[in-house]
């Protein structure tokens, strides 16, 4: 099947229902995204589906063919980060770290679809899960690259 990831048209030779996710740590090499629950439930495998974010975890490869799949490397571009990506670190978001690239892809769905979301509607469309509980300071940097 053919699959867009981060603007590249690759060729994926997999089982339709290998979880995406897997298809895109072993067979594409892109550990960016990560392995959390395994059903769906903490985002930490959060990739954006044509824009949109989804689970990867539960999403069979084949749900993916022939749509622009968007990993958190393909975020920056040209050497310069994206705007969510500055604004995490400009609000030291991470502590761990494991969970980040996940919210972060989710953080940018959001400001797709509503570029000045408040603090309310941040609540509900950040999902994620983070176990280090930095979740006001998701907020604040949501908040920090909608003025970008």
């Amino acid at each position: 099947m053919q699959i867009h990831v981060n603007g590249t048209p690759r060729e994926l030779d997999v089982e339709d229902d290998m979880p995406l996710l897997w298809a895109l740590r072993d067979t594409l090499e892109l550990t960016g995204t990560k392995y959390g629950c395994g059903v769906a439930y903490c985002g930490a495998c959060t990739v954006l589906l044509d824009g949109q974010p989804v689970r990867s975890c539960m999403l069979p490869a084949a749900a993916a063919a022939g749509k622009r799949v968007t990993t958190i490397e393909g975020l920056a571009t040209g050497g310069k980060l994206h705007r969510v990506q500055a604004a995490w670190l400009e609000h030291q978001v991470p502590q761990c770290g494991y969970c980040q690239s996940g919210q972060i892809l989710a953080a940018v769905a959001l400001l797709d679809a509503n570029p000045h979301p408040s603090d309310a509607e941040i609540d509900a469309a950040m999902t994620n899960v983070c176990r280090c509980g930095t979740y006001g300071r998701i907020r604040a940097a949501i908040h920090s690259a909608s003025k970008v």
